[in-house]
């Protein structure tokens, strides 16, 4: 057997995802390399790991019991690891987060001087909808999560770290023609939404109700990310957060459209659950932000903050 760790945490990637595309987007690897990863690991073994339904990957049997032993392997490595940086007076472990999928702007910039200083921490952040990262929360499956909107069900503990702001943003030729006409009827535009369960999609539809404005044209989308690209193609518009938009911003990509009651404001917060024994990377890390924080922000977000209309 001359497999790889890296073809292993590929393949367990694959396992979770049930998909090579989807693997690779969370890997940050072209579709066709992480195909040749599972095709390298599946040369050296004659019964398949994987098979093809319509359009659907499955894990056979046999690939699920080499997702378990996968597991083992990769932990036992990371053991080793983080031994060895103890054992040289460096503070090691894993870090496990989950963040709401807007957070992927945010929450880089509150580890990367962190993990700078503490070289022997791992980090493992899993970017999902609200749903998922609640659930993540709920099982004890990670040290913190980043949400925007606060859980209603769960005993949590929390440090706020910033605003989050929502605007309604449309593609910048359709926004202006509706701003030269002098009035927005919201109930008019195509609006895009996120999709159920995503914390922008509450913001959005809180807002609407408050408001009594009553939707026509509906969309709904599955990421922010996809969300934009709609916007940005002229598909329709949609009530998005600030922190996502500044590169399309300054390219003249998409345009606030200013509306009575926006922005809606909400915080972005990193929440634990209650009574959490933390593990030594973990403690570490809520001391930093609690230190950090405020410099964190003026370095990174301060244009954020001082935005208005």
């Amino acid at each position: 057997m001359n497999y790889t760790l890296n073809q292993l945490q590929i393949f367990l990637k694959i396992v979770e995802t049930k998909s090579i595309t989807k693997a690779a987007e969370l890997l940050f690897l072209s579709q066709p390399a992480v195909s040749i990863q599972l095709k390298n690991l599946q040369n050296q073994f004659e019964i398949p790991l994987t098979e093809i339904i319509g359009r659907q990957l499955y894990v056979t049997p046999f690939g699920e019991e080499i997702a378990d032993a996968s597991r083992r392997i990769i932990t036992e490595v990371d053991a080793m690891k983080h031994k060895t940086m103890v054992y040289k007076g460096f503070l090691a472990g894993q870090l496990n987060i989950a963040i709401v999928s807007t957070g992927k702007y945010v929450m880089p910039y509150f580890l990367s001087g962190f993990l700078q200083q503490h070289e022997g921490i791992d980090l493992k952040m899993d970017v999902t909808n609200r749903f998922k990262v609640l659930k993540s929360i709920e099982q004890n499956e990670v040290d913190f999560a980043l949400v925007s909107v606060m859980p209603d069900n769960l005993q949590v503990e929390n440090i706020p770290l910033m605003l989050n702001k929502l605007y309604l943003v449309g593609n910048v030729k359709r926004a202006e023609r509706f701003l030269k006409d002098g009035s927005i009827d919201m109930a008019n535009l195509p609006l895009i939404y996120r999709e159920k369960g995503s914390a922008t999609r509450r913001s959005m539809e809180n807002f609407l109700s408050k408001h009594h404005i009553d939707v026509t044209k509906k969309m709904q989308l599955t990421s922010n990310e996809a969300v934009k690209q709609a916007v940005i193609a002229g598909l329709g518009f949609s009530v998005m957060p600030l922190i996502g938009i500044k590169s399309e911003l300054l390219n003249n990509e998409l345009k606030i459209i200013p509306i009575n009651g926006l922005p809606v404001t909400t915080f972005w917060n990193l929440i634990w659950l209650k009574g959490k024994k933390f593990t030594p990377a973990a403690k570490a890390y809520l001391d930093y932000l609690k230190t950090q924080k405020e410099d964190l922000i003026s370095q990174n977000f301060q244009w954020h903050e001082d935005y208005e209309l």
